[in-house]
């Protein structure tokens, strides 16, 4: 599996670290570019940093569109708990 930073992420597709300094369209094409890379690569670590980031962003496709296995499935549930309860929501 390979590791990835999400800040790396976000620079990769939006060109910077600042989303807020991102414009409306740029965001757009960024969120396209993640989801088709998502659908092509086979890495799971990669396939979980890029759900994570559209995830973050409100774009996620559907759980068990992209993940194959149940335990990513239950990784990626835990992942929005965490991220639930961090929110306060």
């Amino acid at each position: 599996m390979t590791w990835m930073n999400l800040d790396d992420q976000i620079r990769r597709y939006f060109g910077t670290s600042n989303l807020a300094s991102v414009p409306p369209e740029a965001l757009a094409a960024g969120i396209e570019h993640m989801k088709v890379d998502l659908g092509l690569t086979q890495d799971r670590g990669e396939r979980f940093a890029l759900w994570t980031l559209l995830h973050t962003l409100g774009s996620a496709p559907d759980l068990d569109v992209v993940f194959k296995t149940e335990a990513d499935r239950e990784a990626a549930r835990n992942l929005m708990d965490l991220l639930q309860g961090e929110s306060g929501a």
